[in-house]
């Protein structure tokens, strides 16, 4: 009677492992590789005060849309308490931020963040327009 307890004592101790090893390699198959950012592109209509526009392309693998243009040379801002503050863009700057700032859209909605917020969508246009308060 010992001999068979011991048995099947050690035959469940054995199946145990072999189950608890089983768990441990599925739940390595399924954990998820690092994620790695796909190359987007994007395009940036800058309309500037006078009314004309020019249109910017950007190919990217950023997750936000403004270090591309900060990097690209295409706005420059400071960082505020609500992000960047946009004071310039393709050379035009804002000289008093009482009366204008460099509103930002996606597509043809308002954008409701920052541009240093703003994701990167692929095939996304957004614009940047001169605008007066």
């Amino acid at each position: 009677m010992k001999k068979l307890f011991a048995m099947l004592l050690t035959l469940a101790l054995v199946l145990s492992m072999a189950a608890c090893s089983f768990v441990t390699v599925k739940q390595e198959q399924t954990i998820p590789e690092k994620e790695t950012q796909a190359t987007q592109k994007f395009t940036v209509v800058v309309v500037h005060a006078d009314g004309t526009q020019k249109e910017f392309s950007y190919e990217t693998d950023e997750k936000f849309v403004g270090p591309v243009l900060e990097k690209a040379g295409l706005i420059k801002g400071e960082n505020g308490q609500f992000g960047m503050m946009i004071s310039e863009v393709d050379g035009e700057k804002i000289e008093d931020s009482n009366k204008a700032y460099w509103a930002i859209y996606e597509g043809e909605e308002y954008a409701m963040q920052g541009i240093d917020t703003t994701p990167v969508k692929d095939g996304q246009v957004y614009k940047l327009v001169y605008e007066l308060i």
